[in-house]
Formats: C-alpha cells, sequence, structure tokens
C-alpha cells in the first residue's frame, strides 16, 4: 500500500513511521521546510520513545521518505492521511483551517480514486466539509476523479505511541463505502492480527467517539481530583480511597491517580471542543463543565498550598520544580500545570529553578527570556542547591527514588510540595521532610523538629 501522510506532527510522524514499520510505502508531507530537512537529515522534532529508532530503520530501508512535494506523494498514494493541527478558537471549537487546506491540495492534485483519511482530530461533521472541499477543488479543475473521506480518529498517548500505534485497543473506521471499508480494513491488517477489532461505522459516530472517549477519560481525573479534595478536608487519605474504589473492575485503577490536573494537545482542547459543539446543537453540557472547572482549580492547588505554608508571601524565596512536561515520558508542554505555576511564582516575586529531562527546551519556547528568576538547572539536584521548597510537578521515573540525603544537603530547607504523590508521607516524616501532596494530610516533621529546638533554645 502507498500512503502519503500529510503533516509531520506528532500524530502524523507516528502515524506515518508505524505504517512504514510493517512494510507500507509511506510519504510525509509538510509545507514547513525546514522540518522536512530536519527530518531527512534524522532529526526527531519531537521526544517520543522509540520513535528516532523507528524512523531511522525505515528511512535506510527506503520505506519512509519525507518531502514538500504534495502534488507527488498525493498522486502516488492510494491513501491520503490528513494530519494537521486543529488548534482551539477563542469559543472552545477546533479551527479546521488547516484540514480543509489540506483537503483543498488533495483535490488539486488528485489523479485517480484515492482514499481520504482524516486522522486529524475535529469536532463532529467536518467529513463532509472534507469532502465538499476536495469535490470543488475538482471542479475547478473541471475533472472527474472518485474518491472517498473516511473518519479514522487516533487514540495515541504521548510516551506510549508506538505502542498504541502497534498494539491498538480497537480501530474506529468511518466511512459508507464497503469497497473503501475493506481497503482500510486491508491497510490496518496487520495491527488486528491479535484479535483487536476493527470497529466500522458512519463518519459522524467515529468523529464523536474520539471526543467521548478524552472526555471520559478526563472526568476520571477531574472526579479523582474533586475527591482528593474532599479527602484533604474530611481527613481521608486519597490514595487508600483510590485504591478502594481501583479494586471495583467496574472502574478500575487506570486514569484515577489524583494530581494537579490533565494537560497536552488532547485533553483540554478536546473537551472544550466536546462542550462546544454540544452547545451548537442546542444541549449544556453540564458534566463536561464541571470536569474542564475542576481541573483549571486542581492547577491552582499546588500555588495554594505553597501560599498557606509562607504566609502568602513568596517574594525572595526560591523553588526548584522537578518536571515541566504535562506528563512523563514526553516533551510537551502545552497546557502544563508546570506553566501555570512557573508564571505565578515569578509574577509574586520567587525565583524558580527548574528541572526536566525532555522538556526544557519546549518550555523555554513557551515562556520567554525570564533573565534570572528562572532558571534552566543540568540535573535534578543542581536544580535543589539553596532552594526554599521543591514542587515535584511530573512524575518522572528518576524522580521516584532519589538520595534524600543529598536533597537535603543541597536544600536551604527540606520542603516538598508533591503535586503526583510520588513519595510517601511515612517515609517523607521518617526523613524529616515537610510534605504536602494532593488528598493528603500534610507531613510537618522538618517544622516541628524547628519548634522544638526554639523551645528547648527558650527554656
Amino acid at each position: 500500500m502507498r500512503i502519503a501522510v500529510i503533516g509531520t506532527g506528532y500524530v502524523g510522524l507516528v502515524t506515518g513511521t508505524c505504517f512504514s514499520e510493517v512494510g507500507h510505502e509511506v510519504t510525509c508531507v509538510d509545507i514547513n521546510e525546514e522540518k522536512i530537512a530536519a527530518l531527512v537529515a534524522g532529526e526527531i522534532p519531537i521526544y517520543e520513545p522509540g520513535l528516532d529508532e523507528m524512523v531511522r530503520l525505515n528511512v535506510e530501508q527506503g520505506r519512509l521518505t519525507f518531502t514538500t512535494d504534495l502534488k507527488k506523494a498525493v498522486e502516488r498514494a492510494l491513501f491520503i492521511f490528513i494530519a494537521v493541527g486543529t488548534p482551539p478558537l477563542e469559543d472552545g471549537t477546533a479551527d479546521l483551517k488547516y484540514v480543509l487546506a489540506a483537503a483543498r491540495s488533495v483535490g488539486e492534485y488528485l489523479n485517480g480514486y484515492k482514499i481520504v483519511v482524516n486522522k486529524s482530530t475535529v469536532p463532529v461533521g467536518p467529513a463532509g466539509k472534507v469532502y465538499k472541499t476536495v469535490e470543488d477543488a475538482l471542479r475547478v479543475r473541471k475533472v472527474t476523479h472518485s474518491f472517498d473521506v473516511v473518519s479514522n480518529p487516533e487514540f495515541l498517548r504521548e510516551g506510549c505511541a508506538i505502542d498504541d500505534f502497534m498494539n491498538p485497543d480497537r480501530i474506529v473506521i468511518g466511512c459508507s463505502d464497503c469497497r473503501t471499508e475493506v481497503l482500510m480494513k486491508e491497510l490496518y491488517a496487520s495491527f488486528i492480527r491479535d484479535g483487536h477489532p476493527v470497529l466500522s461505522m458512519d463518519t459522524t459516530s467515529a468523529e464523536m467517539t474520539k471526543y467521548a472517549a478524552n472526555a471520559m477519560l478526563a472526568m476520571k481525573i477531574s472526579f479523582i481530583n474533586e475527591v482528593a479534595t474532599i479527602c484533604e478536608r474530611v481527613g481521608a487519605d486519597v490514595e487508600q480511597v483510590r485504591n478502594g474504589i481501583g479494586a471495583d473492575h467496574r472502574i478500575g485503577y487506570q486514569f484515577i491517580f489524583p494530581g494537579i490536573g490533565y494537560g497536552g494537545s488532547c485533553f483540554p482542547k478536546d473537551v472544550q471542543a466536546l462542550v462546544s459543539t454540544a452547545r451548537g446543537a442546542g444541549c449544556e453540557p453540564r458534566i463536561l463543565t464541571a470536569v474542564e472547572a475542576v481541573n483549571q482549580d486542581q492547577k491552582q492547588s499546588l500555588l495554594e498550598k505553597i501560599y498557606a505554608y509562607y504566609g502568602k508571601n513568596v517574594e525572595g524565596l526560591t523553588f526548584a520544580m522537578w518536571g515541566l512536561s504535562f506528563k512523563p515520558e514526553t516533551d510537551d508542554v502545552r497546557e502544563a500545570p508546570s506553566l501555570v505555576l512557573i508564571e505565578a511564582l515569578l509574577e509574586a516575586g520567587a525565583r524558580v529553578h527548574v528541572y526536566d529531562p525532555k522538556a526544557a527546551r519546549e518550555a523555554d519556547r513557551y515562556l520567554g527570556p525570564r533573565g534570572p528568576h528562572l532558571v534552566y538547572a543540568e540535573d535534578s539536584y543542581s536544580a535543589l542547591k539553596g532552594c526554599d521548597a521543591l514542587l515535584l510537578v511530573t512524575e518522572w521515573s528518576l524522580f521516584k527514588n532519589p538520595d534524600f540525603d543529598r536533597m537535603k544537603s543541597v536544600m536551604k530547607c527540606p520542603v516538598v510540595f508533591d503535586g503526583r504523590n510520588v513519595f510517601s508521607t511515612d517515609l517523607m516524616r521518617m526523613l524529616g521532610f515537610d510534605y504536602h501532596s494532593v488528598g493528603r494530610a500534610a507531613v510537618l516533621a522538618y517544622s516541628q523538629e524547628q519548634s522544638q529546638r526554639l523551645e528547648a533554645a527558650a527554656g
């Protein structure tokens, strides 16, 4: 099978690379000449475990190529995947201008029967717009070629995208033509031999499936975060509660980890887009609006603990921050809680020393130059040097078992604000830290020790 993938962002690059891995001939196209030049030179613009090696191997074996020549790519391919960005507009709806621009270009170069596959995350209904856009471009050329438009949503988790593509829970195909459905199933044949289901449906239902899936997962995150807030007020331990409810097979443990909110390119955008879609259809989505509201509040929760501990005055204090990406195993900082914390602390007059094993460059691109108050450290312990407290924001594996003695030796005070509940409260109490986490009682071992020393000195 010959495939063209329009767009070399996260979805396009993973999609094209994984198809080439199972033997298809794939051409990835982008209008950004610098990005294509970098990809041809073997430079991968995103961090995704295993992606760089898979790209290299398939390029070497001639199954994967990168180009800016859309005309040639369209003419050679049977399947044309549109995998361009759909950024949110001010009202939360997804901006389709890049999708429709890609569809228009496809129509300008179509030279025979093609299957146009929409891989971009779009609101409900755009398959018809894509079809009309291609059709209009053909009409301008005064030519007639048969084609079909398929909705084929992606369900890739950043940090696990290759495994998700190669071993999918399901493949959703939205189309109305039997021949197209057969060809799409043949395209995905290598991925469904282990019994993974192919779910065929109409394009509107396929588009809705993507949004509904992400909204459901976001809802689980906001639910456990709201439970965590209640736990703090009533004296319960959210980790014990999580274990208690997760053991119920109807609920499970996935996506019920309390923290400081979800981020990334999918959940925030997709929840907002589904809210906008619902309102456009005359329906008020009360659960979805609550999911988003809880998430926005949760991003402020660690900041509130900091202000409560320091009496709302953090001017002149230095905070170390471990983690910038919205989750581990990615360099994506879009909608990341770290950005909210950094902005607020800098505005309050504090200094922030940050370390992330992969996302520093992306964070710097979003935050811009901030002078001496924002420092990107070379490693996790360098970030701690002389700091008043540590903020643990992303649960990268290398942060889970640190050298606590070394931490205490370089920190000004052994104070930790853990936004991901990485450490045990009993351990932090034993080690003499002041430790604040999510949905659990604060540990004030260091403060109590200092108070006892002062009392002893006064006595």
